[in-house]
């Protein structure tokens, strides 16, 4: 493929036929022509040199500004002639472009490019020639709607700027808004454009104006993949047989483990191997067509080299899915890519369906299906994984058992050479058990399915997701593991968001947030209020909403006199309610009775409580049980302490009310909801959940 850059008097055309403003212009090659040039665009002018080895043409010297004669036009010819030469002599001039000098605006920048993953996305954000050092920007996957736009304009640090800040006058927010419109339409139907930077873009109280483009084109239009796939078919995971190809009666393989996984799993169970049989108690037949019955799922954990003749094996068997553990594959290299084509194309003629390959297996607590060779399965519940990798797997699974976490499904990918991350989306969204959705992704392979079918899911149950590679090096890494071509990582973000997605950045918030939000539900807004015990945690619950963007409630007067009547003279008066340390559990319970009476004003409760010789924190965590069931808000435990908190803590788990033992972590869960609430709404997509 090609690529070149454009010269900015040819990018200046291509955005005058959408209708973008730029400014007058005209290109001189020779001396001679720069008094006729001049004379047409008018002063005051701007000369810049147009030559394909210089990127940055003020670096060069190649940019001369307030030009206001013929005279100093040419003499301006001469000076960027020269400062060129100095600067690379091997450096082509094309020309001197003569462009109408504008009044300078508010600089905006205004880019494009195509991510590997999600196609076309557009960046918005403050321009200049500080933008790498600012990094002040909005990115959205396109299309784009002047909604989004808007949106986009409101994420900046500097929108104050634009909105009007202390004696700068309001710039034209609705006019920059059509023109990063025109801008987004044209890069969608300009095939040949594959990159742009128009920086800066002049902002003004009315107008807007386009004073420097860059633009990268190819010769070679490549057509949008367009990702036709079978949907997992219903009930391809209700499960009455599994059969382990590569079961081994030796303790250190791989086909031991699994196959002791699934001695627990109620329905029928095939060991293969021919080299026995009978291993663990189960009689093993040599092929999977030996087997006499039925298979609903073959797991395979043979070299890789044997997987095609499995997976042939499996279609003439009828087997419907069939999950590889085997590595070797397309995280291998190019030998290994060549072996999971064959492979996926024998699925293909058959209609079978591959998890995997180079996956840890599939976890399924209420079936009893455990078909990974982690020595521990995790208990029933309602949460789904969904993870590219398998040692973040069995990390989390480990971690889940003493926290009592338990899932609905716990899912290895692998290299998605078939089922991906959208079909196990589809496929949790409609689990009956299943109330929230984790997801841990190294790499989306097809984005634009994957955030239409992540938006029809987050209109029924929350999803969280964690990207990792945000670093260059982790980048790096994920490519090695899992055969990965990471995009970047600010657009996975913006590909979340669009998609209802809540991203996080580290496994514990996810779990934190997917585990409030199971239990929870979506709150109806972002207005919340803290009871306490604890003044000094009262504080800091005030300075943690701030930070994540939480709304305290201000109490009006008649709250207040209410809660007059029940807490001592010195309470704050105030939310945060601090009801001083010798709060009893009667006293959180008669400050519940005001909040439950009064729930209109909030969405969000944070409750408070430390151990203290006066309020006995099982009496505690039974009111705030009492207080959950009559409110139909959502409310967000933090019980803090040690030993005495045991039984308190059993008490709410059993009731469904989650805990935070740390504070901050309790604000950031909930903030992350916020956050989401706040752009769901500002995109008018709030469902009925």
């Amino acid at each position: 493929m090609t690529r070149r850059m454009l010269s900015e008097a040819e990018g200046f055309r291509l955005l005058k036929n959408y209708g973008i403003p730029v400014p007058e212009f005209f290109v001189a090659r020779t001396r001679q022509e720069v008094a006729e040039g001049a004379g047409c665009v008018g002063y005051p002018l701007v000369m810049k040199v147009i030559s394909p080895q210089v990127i940055h043409k003020s670096d060069a010297g190649g940019v001369i500004t307030g030009i206001q004669s013929t005279a100093d036009a040419e003499n301006a010819f001469d000076t960027i002639v020269k400062n060129l030469e100095a600067f690379d002599p091997s450096a082509v001039i094309s020309g001197i472009i003569i462009e109408q000098q504008k009044k300078k605006g508010l600089e905006i920048l205004i880019g494009g490019r195509i991510d590997p993953t999600f196609g076309k996305v557009i960046t918005v954000g403050m321009g200049g020639t500080l933008v790498e050092l600012i990094k002040d920007v909005s990115i959205r996957v396109l299309p784009v709607s002047p909604e989004d736009i808007s949106a986009m304009l409101y994420e900046l640090q500097a929108y104050p700027l634009i909105k009007g800040f202390r004696n700068e006058p309001a710039r034209d927010k609705e006019g920059l808004i059509a023109l990063i419109d025109a801008v987004a339409r044209f890069f969608i139907e300009s095939a040949e454009v594959v990159e742009f930077d128009l920086n800066p873009v002049f902002l003004y109280e009315q107008g807007a104006c386009v004073v420097d483009a860059r633009f990268y084109v190819t010769d070679e239009v490549a057509s949008p993949v367009v990702v036709q796939k079978q949907a997992l078919p219903a009930g391809i995971l209700n499960v009455k047989s599994i059969a382990v190809i590569g079961a081994s009666p030796d303790s250190n393989k791989v086909g031991y483990a699994i196959l002791r996984n699934l001695l627990a799993f109620p329905g029928k169970l095939y060991p293969v191997n021919p080299k026995h049989t009978l291993i663990l108690g189960r009689t093993v037949y040599p092929t999977l067509t030996s087997i006499p019955d039925p298979v609903d799922i073959a797991v395979v954990v043979v070299p890789a080299r044997f997987v095609p003749d499995i997976v042939e094996e499996a279609g003439k068997k009828g087997t419907p899915l069939v999950i590889i553990i085997s590595s070797g594959f397309r995280e291998s290299g190019e030998a290994g890519s060549h072996l999971e084509d064959q492979v996926l194309t024998i699925a293909r003629q058959y209609g079978i369906r591959i998890v995997g390959p180079n996956c840890l297996g599939v976890m399924l607590p209420h079936q009893g299906i455990n078909t990974t060779f982690d020595p521990i399965s995790p208990k029933s519940g309602r949460i789904a994984f969904i993870s590219q990798s398998g040692a973040i797997i069995s990390t989390i699974v480990d971690w889940s058992l003493p926290e009592e976490i338990g899932f609905s499904a716990v899912i290895s990918i692998g290299n998605q050479a078939d089922l991906s991350f959208e079909d196990f989306l589809l496929y949790a969204g409609d689990e009956p058990h299943t109330q929230a959705i984790i997801l841990y992704i190294e790499e989306v392979r097809w984005g634009k399915r994957f955030m239409e079918i992540a938006r029809e899911v987050t209109r029924k149950k929350p999803v969280v997701a964690i990207k990792s590679g945000s670093s260059r090096i982790g980048q790096m890494t994920a490519a090695s593991h899992t055969g990965s071509l990471t995009g970047s990582y600010e657009v996975y973000l913006a590909a979340f968001w669009q998609s209802g997605i809540i991203p996080v950045r580290s496994m514990r918030e996810a779990f934190q947030t997917a585990e409030l939000l199971s239990s929870e539900g979506y709150p109806k807004g972002i207005r919340a209020i803290v009871i306490s015990n604890a003044g000094g945690f009262a504080v800091l619950s005030s300075d943690y909403a701030e930070q994540f963007g939480i709304e305290m409630v201000e109490f009006p007067p008649a709250i207040i006199r209410e809660l007059d009547a029940i807490l001592p003279r010195d309470w704050n008066r105030r939310n945060p309610i601090d009801m001083v340390g010798d709060a009893s559990a009667d006293r959180f319970a008669r400050t519940f009775d005001v909040m439950i009476k009064n729930q209109d004003v909030w969405d969000i409760a944070f409750v408070i409580a430390v151990p203290s010789a006066i309020a006995d924190p099982i009496r505690v965590s039974n009111e705030l049980v009492r207080f959950s069931k009559n409110t139909h808000k959502m409310i967000v435990g933090c019980m803090i302490g040690g030993d005495s908190m045991k039984t308190p803590l059993r008490i709410l788990r059993d009731s469904g009310i989650p805990n935070f033992p740390d504070l901050e972590d309790a604000f950031k869960a909930v903030g992350n909801i916020c956050r989401h609430i706040c752009w769901e709404e500002y995109h008018g997509n709030r469902c009925n959940r």
